[in-house]
């Protein structure tokens, strides 16, 4: 079919999404670890590089406060094991943040070695190499404490929520988590780019954490409609909701046909057992600009993509994506488009309208231009779905917490994505789950009592 315009015929755009486009070599090698992990002599060489600072930075930036200069002195001594048990005393999720968080702008950022000789001590990589001795050796170096009687129920088995929950564990606490999904580990299992967590290092990590004993995990139950917070304030002494986002954010276009959801399309890559049945457009759009826009834009290329094309709205400086996540789309072979928004997506073309800062905000120029597109992915963020927390206060679409993660509810905490300035971060999510346990503790038996 053809159709007029700017004065000549033009081809209807057709759409190429398909499977199989590489060889099985090439899948293999397209999803294969991103940094492989140190070789022992390497890392006893890398871990010399650390000044070992008394008043580390690197500590300070650290949102779990890992005390880095101390575990990666263990590892200087050829103390792998010692080590992982320093970064899990205080981040018992390290060995997914070694691979996902953004060390470039957090710890390794403020090393003193960055300033004085232009490339930080690799901190990220120190941290996976003692958590994978550890979990290689089978080694489980944390005890519970004794029995308390109490019971707690922890909705939502991602970082927040196993996070809670080996914490009231090792505090003698009885503790059922409360997953809607198949497996635990909510982004991290579902979410996060598989050269980013290759070797089933996800469900690794949460096979270590339930192994600590007390905690039961009950998966493909929702709350909302398998269970209700009222039902469970009254079967438990304490809730801790680790919800994280589960509603997606649409582009809010008339026309907006075939656009996928990037969050769904890594869980099903994720999740698939042959990636060549993943199907894939030639050309690929993303419209977003955050890490889930990369991961997925990354991924389509690795998928066989030909041409793929982030687009957001603002300037680099405003993506959410690190510099160095970033570097890597465009290292990939993946275009970066700045000051653009979606107007429509139509079957073989996207169109966008310029974008430009007036009086400080966003404004359309007026301005379009057609990228052809067989795919288009929405990476834009998430919302909570309200079901089954239509009580609880609520603070700009997410749930309202003090300092300590407690809700406007007595006896039910909050933490993660679905909290109120919730980052989209696993380490910060850690956080808020090691928070809340600690006041449910002091809660219900009084502070300070946590097993070794």
């Amino acid at each position: 079919m053809q159709r007029q315009r700017g004065g000549l015929m033009e081809r209807e755009p057709r759409t190429d999404v398909a499977p199989g486009r590489l060889s099985p070599e090439a899948y293999a090698a397209g999803f294969s670890d991103l940094h492989p992990g140190f070789e022992p002599n390497a890392a006893r060489v890398e871990a010399e590089r650390c000044l070992f600072c008394y008043d580390a930075p690197c500590a300070t930036a650290c949102p779990t406060s890992i005390d880095i200069p101390l575990f990666i002195r263990e590892i200087a001594k050829g103390q792998p094991k010692a080590a992982a048990k320093t970064i899990l005393d205080a981040n018992i999720m390290g060995a997914m943040c070694a691979r996902v968080c953004p060390t470039e702008t957090l710890c390794e950022e403020v090393c003193v070695r960055h300033f004085s000789d232009g490339a930080p001590v690799k901190i990220g990589q120190l941290q996976r190499y003692a958590t994978d001795a550890l979990f290689d050796a089978g080694a489980q170096p944390f005890t519970r404490a004794e029995a308390t009687g109490r019971r707690i129920a922890v909705v939502g088995a991602g970082p927040a929520g196993l996070a809670c929950a080996h914490a009231l564990a090792r505090a003698g606490h009885e503790v059922t988590i409360f997953e809607a999904r198949e497996k635990p580990g909510g982004l991290n299992e579902y979410g996060i780019a598989a050269y980013k967590a290759a070797g089933g290092i996800a469900q690794r990590e949460v096979d270590f954490i339930l192994s600590l004993g007390g905690i039961v995990l009950k998966t493909g139950v929702a709350l909302g409609r398998d269970f209700y917070l009222e039902t469970l304030r009254a079967e438990y002494d304490a809730v801790f909701l680790g919800l994280g986002l589960g509603a997606v954010n649409a582009l809010g276009l008339d026309r907006e046909e075939g656009a996928e959801d990037a969050i769904d399309y890594i869980a099903a890559l994720r999740q698939a057992e042959d990636l060549s049945a993943l199907p894939v457009g030639r050309r690929v759009v993303v419209v977003g600009g955050g890490m889930t826009a990369v991961d997925v834009a990354v991924q389509a290329k690795r998928l066989g993509a030909d041409e793929v094309t982030i687009v957001y709205r603002r300037g680099e400086k405003e993506m959410g994506a690190s510099g160095y996540e970033q570097e890597l789309a465009l290292t990939e072979g993946v275009a970066i488009r700045h000051y653009a928004r979606p107007v429509a997506v139509e079957s073989g073309r996207a169109i966008f309208e310029r974008t430009q800062i007036v009086d400080g905000r966003l404004a359309g120029s007026g301005e379009t231009f057609d990228i052809p597109c067989d795919q288009l992915f929405k990476a834009i963020g998430q919302a909570l779905d309200p079901s089954g927390v239509e009580t609880i206060d609520l603070l700009g679409g997410r749930i309202k917490v003090d300092d300590e993660r407690r809700t406007s509810i007595p006896n039910v905490w909050a933490g993660g994505d679905c909290v109120h300035d919730g980052e989209d971060l696993t380490v910060v999510a850690v956080e808020d789950g090691k928070r809340a346990a600690a006041s449910i503790i002091a809660a219900l038996v009084g502070p300070g009592r946590f097993g070794t």
